[in-house]
């Protein structure tokens, strides 16, 4: 088998919330404040901080991957709203219509990570950049206006205009026909990069794509899977705890093609 070479393709294509933006710093922050309706003796109390992190992210994953395949075709920000009213009903804690909306359209909000801006500014001047996400153009957009300004993305696709969620190999194929069409990028030449181990690098590898990127940002706590469980599924040519370790590699990896 060659070694993995960087330089041998022609886009980079990015999972974004969990690869570039901390949306589980985010997600967290926005649900402690159902935590402060249950009482005193609630169980959960007795939990470290870390473990009450695990558990109101592990319900999100759970609730919002169900609800993606029950709902394909609804907006990312309106399953959102439904994903904070399936926690509440675990809490047993009551809330409005309006606080689960304003948690649906909260996701502009969810920080990037600190290395992503510099990295994929790097990044940008060697591959195309194309944004292949599981929310909505609008919620998209409002991340670009704040966690990810002075990033630019020659193609966003997401799950609104594609019609499923990730990690239905529709997603992917869109992802390879559009690079095609708009771009004359081949699947042969998009290496896949993100965090998630179960919605991405499981369903570009049975699709046949070349090895891709796994950006571990410490493995992550939403069901994104075990490396070692799912090693004989995935394709991986590289990984790196950070985006920016990549970029970095990437500098290097160009420079040398140069000499």
């Amino acid at each position: 088998m060659a070694p993995f070479d960087l330089t041998s393709y022609k886009a980079l294509s990015f999972d974004i919330y969990a690869t570039l933006i901390d949306w589980e710093s985010g997600i967290f922050s926005q649900l402690l404040p159902l935590l402060t309706r249950l009482p005193n003796d609630h169980s959960l109390w007795k939990k470290s901080l870390a473990d009450l992190r695990g558990f109101l992210l592990t319900r999100y994953s759970i609730h919002e991957h169900a609800l993606e395949v029950q709902h394909p075709e609804e907006k990312y920000s309106v399953l959102l709203s439904k994903v904070y009213e399936h926690i509440a009903a675990d809490l047993g804690v009551a809330i409005t219509h309006e606080e689960a909306e304003a948690f649906g359209e909260a996701i502009g909000q969810w920080p990037a990570f600190a290395d992503t801006v510099a990295a994929m500014q790097c990044l940008k001047k060697y591959y195309k950049l194309i944004a292949l996400s599981n929310v909505d153009k609008m919620s998209f957009q409002n991340t670009l206006k704040n966690g990810l300004q002075g990033v630019e993305f020659d193609a966003i696709y997401v799950a609104e205009d594609i019609g499923t969620y990730k990690p239905n190999p529709n997603n992917f194929n869109y992802l390879v026909q559009h690079a095609r069409q708009d771009f004359g990028i081949e699947k042969a030449e998009i290496c896949h990069t993100a965090q998630s181990l179960t919605f991405d690098h499981i369903p570009v590898a049975s699709l046949g794509f070349p090895p891709a990127v796994w950006i571990s940002r410490g493995g992550g706590s939403m069901g994104m899977g075990d490396i070692e469980a799912v090693k004989d599924k995935v394709n991986i040519g590289a990984i790196y705890e950070t985006l920016g370790d990549m970029a970095a590699d990437v500098e290097l990896a160009f420079r040398k093609n140069k000499e």
